[in-house]
Formats: C-alpha cells, sequence, structure tokens
C-alpha cells in the first residue's frame, strides 16, 4: 500500500475526521429541534400557568367544541367564534379558537338553552367539519395583569402612557368630545359610535370599562371617578344611558360613549396574540376579527 504524501495525508485524516463528527451528530443538531407539538388542554395549561392565574370556580372558560388531547395545528383569536372565523381559521390550518365571548348565543353555551336550535346545529356541525376545538378565554382573559381587554383597548388607542395601577379611569391631554369621538373611530376603527354629550365640550379624564360590565357596574365607576367622559362597550339603555341623560339635565358635565360589545374588546383579543406568541414555539397565533355584527342605515 502506498502511502499519501504529507499533503494528501492532512487533507485525507481532516476529511475523515469531519465525516466522524457528521456521524455523531443527531439530526436536532443538524436541523434543529423539531417544533413542540402542543395539545388544546397543555396550551390552556400554557395559558393559565403564564398569567399565573389560579383556578376560577364555575368559570365559563370551557372547550366549547373539539377535544382537549388534539394537537394543535395553529391557533386564532377573536372576540365570537362566528362562521366566518371559523372558516377563516380552516384556512389558515388553524384547529383551536380562543374566543372571548360564547360561542352558541347564551353565558354558559348551553347548546340547550334553546331546544332545537337549528342555527347551533349548523354551526356545530360547521366546527366539527373542520375539527377545530373553541375555547371560551373570558374570566380569565380579564383576570391576567394587566387585564388583557382593557389594555388592548387602551394600547389601540394609544394610551399606555396613562394608564395606571389597572384602574378604568386615566388622564389623556385635554381634548373637545367630538374630537375623542373622532379619535376612538379612527384608532379602534368603528364606523359608528353613539354619544351622550356636547361634542364641543372638553374633556381629559376617562373611565374606560369595554364590553357589558353592566349598568351598576358602570354607574358605580362613574360615581366614584367622576370622569369627564365614560366609555363603556354596551349598558342597558334604561340604567347606564338613562343616567347618564339625566345627569347631564340636573348639572353633571358627564358624557357616555358606547363604542358597541364587539368592537370594545377586540383590541384585547389582538393585543393577547402579542401575549401569546413569545410562549410557545412552533405554532402560529392569529387574530382574526369578528367584526362589528351591524351594518348602519
Amino acid at each position: 500500500m502506498t502511502l499519501p504524501d504529507n499533503t494528501t495525508r492532512r487533507s485525507f485524516l481532516t476529511q475523515a475526521a469531519l465525516s466522524a463528527t457528521a456521524l455523531s451528530l443527531t439530526p436536532e443538531m443538524l436541523f434543529g429541534a423539531a417544533p413542540k407539538a402542543y395539545t388544546v388542554q397543555q396550551i390552556i395549561d400554557l395559558i393559565l400557568k403564564e398569567g399565573n392565574l389560579k383556578p376560577i370556580p364555575d368559570t365559563v372558560d370551557t372547550i366549547k367544541s373539539g377535544s382537549p388531547e388534539q394537537a394543535v395545528t395553529g391557533i386564532v383569536t377573536t372576540m365570537f367564534a362566528t362562521a366566518t372565523v371559523i372558516e377563516q381559521a380552516a384556512k389558515l390550518k388553524a384547529n383551536f379558537i380562543i374566543a372571548h365571548e360564547p360561542t352558541f348565543y347564551n353565558h354558559r353555551d348551553d347548546p340547550e338553552w334553546v331546544k332545537g336550535n337549528e342555527i347551533v346545529k349548523k354551526k356545530q356541525a360547521l366546527l366539527e367539519k373542520h375539527k377545530i376545538a373553541v375555547w371560551r378565554f373570558h374570566d380569565y382573559c380579564h383576570s391576567l395583569k394587566p387585564d388583557a381587554i382593557r389594555y388592548g383597548v387602551v394600547k389601540k388607542a394609544g394610551w399606555t402612557q396613562y394608564y395606571k395601577n389597572e384602574s378604568p379611569a386615566l388622564t389623556i391631554p385635554a381634548t373637545t368630545l367630538g374630537d375623542l369621538v373622532k379619535h376612538l373611530k379612527t384608532k379602534l376603527g368603528i364606523q359608528k359610535l353613539r354619544v351622550v354629550g356636547d361634542l364641543s365640550q372638553q374633556c381629559s379624564k376617562l373611565a374606560i370599562m369595554p364590553g357589558a360590565a353592566g349598568g351598576q357596574r358602570q354607574v358605580s365607576v362613574a360615581e366614584a371617578e367622576k370622569p369627564d367622559v365614560l366609555i363603556v362597550g354596551e349598558t342597558p339603555e334604561w340604567e347606564g344611558v338613562e343616567y347618564a341623560r339625566d345627569g347631564r339635565l340636573l348639572g353633571s358635565k358627564m358624557a357616555l360613549i358606547v363604542l358597541g360589545h364587539a368592537v370594545s374588546e377586540e383590541p384585547g383579543m389582538e393585543y393577547f396574540v402579542e401575549w401569546l406568541t413569545p410562549k410557545i414555539s412552533g405554532i402560529k397565533v392569529t387574530h382574526v376579527a369578528s367584526g362589528d355584527p351591524f351594518q348602519w342605515v
């Protein structure tokens, strides 16, 4: 056997060493670790853990369709898991919808709330067709620090620097009620708002209560904080609206802005994508807005 010269020998030994090293490498070392597979329940558990959330007795935050054991291919956050959102999730190859509000038209998502409901049956069939799990994220969402819904609204409105101590009240630079309305419509993407008040009046202190906190809580906050403007998602017209109207007739200067329930909380579920994405790997999280259910005529 003829030995190679020194240059060839060195090249041969180097190549042999490289080959041996390559043989010892695992696929994970060569290509990176495979994306972690999560089940629906593991995602839920991760959210509760990362949010430092304690179990809430009798919570409405339960799985509304699908199985807790099914592997998650993608996540969609939204306000309402509407038929349109379900179809969009399927197009995105996302089989897990995290929705803030009910899927089946009542607080407990009881499919027998109205017996024989044909729309409920059709929606269940649509979810089954696409093998989509739905989890309601309401009680726990509001329990995050900060409350993800209110913070999402404040963030989208550009007011995070004024948001302190989880309070619904915050003070912004003085503006007119009319300009505040324009600001909210532009920043939150809302077509129309309902307003009780004088559009030319000056305002600075706001109390922000997205969603449907209920007339008693809304009036309690108004009484405690004395805001220039109470901003709500929705309020019973015989409660919060009449309180604001009579208040102005009896000397109060407080104005009321009603955003609409869905559009007032949607920014929170949009913000939740930012919250969740860094905490999981290998799964795309997308926000799909359920949108304003009304057309304005």
